[in-house]
C-alpha cells in the first residue's frame, strides 16, 4: 500500500483554456498550444458508504475486489477492480465533504457503478449473488447482449454486472 501521508502537491505547469471549438487546449509556459487527446480510461471511480468496514467486506466477499489502500481516519479505501489498472474508491462522504488535502467531494443517495463481466459468466454471477443472499433487483437486456444484472450494496448503491458490448465504443 502507498503511504498516504507522502502526497506531494505541485502547482500546475501550465494553464488551460477552452478554445472556440469547445476542445480543451493547454498552453505551456512558453505560450505554445498543446492539443490534448481524451483520457485513456477511467482510472478510479467513487462510491460513498456509511460503514467502511462493512462496505469493504461486501466488495471483497461478493465481488472479489482487493483492497490496495486504506486512507487515514477511516476516510475511505481503494479496491482494485480486475487485473488491470482500475480502482473503485469507497469514501465516507461526511469526511470527504470537509475537504483538506483533496478538494471536497461527496454524494447523497445511491450511486451507480457497472462492472464489466464476460457474457458466459452471467449464470455464475447470478449464483454467486444468490449464495451471498444478495437479491437481484432487475435484469435488463440491451440489444442482442447478455442481460445486465442490477443489485445493491449495503449502502443502497446500484451495482451492475454488464458486458462491454452494450456500448458502441469506437476506436480512437
Amino acid at each position: 500500500m502507498r503511504n498516504f501521508f507522502k502526497v506531494s502537491v505541485t502547482p500546475a505547469s501550465g494553464f488551460y483554456h477552452k478554445d472556440l471549438a469547445g476542445l480543451g487546449s493547454r498552453y505551456n509556459r512558453d505560450g505554445a498550444t498543446m492539443k490534448l487527446s481524451s483520457p485513456e480510461a477511467v482510472l478510479e471511480s467513487s462510491l460513498y458508504v456509511s460503514d467502511l468496514s462493512k462496505a469493504i467486506a461486501f466488495y471483497e466477499q461478493v465481488l472479489g475486489l482487493h483492497v490496495i489502500d486504506k486512507f487515514p481516519g477511516d476516510r475511505g479505501a481503494a479496491l482494485q477492480v480486475g487485473p488491470g489498472q482500475s480502482a473503485l474508491l469507497l469514501f465516507r462522504a461526511e469526511i470527504t465533504r470537509q475537504g483538506g488535502l483533496f478538494p471536497p467531494h461527496g454524494a447523497s443517495g445511491g450511486g451507480h457503478v457497472a462492472f464489466r463481466v464476460e457474457a458466459g459468466d452471467i449464470p455464475a454471477w447470478r449464483e454467486r449473488l444468490k449464495q451471498h443472499e444478495i437479491p437481484i433487483e432487475t435484469e435488463l437486456t440491451f440489444g442482442n447482449n447478455a442481460p445486465s444484472i442490477y443489485f445493491r450494496d449495503p449502502d443502497r448503491n446500484s451495482l451492475e454486472l454488464a458486458v462491454a458490448s452494450i456500448w458502441r465504443f469506437r476506436d480512437r
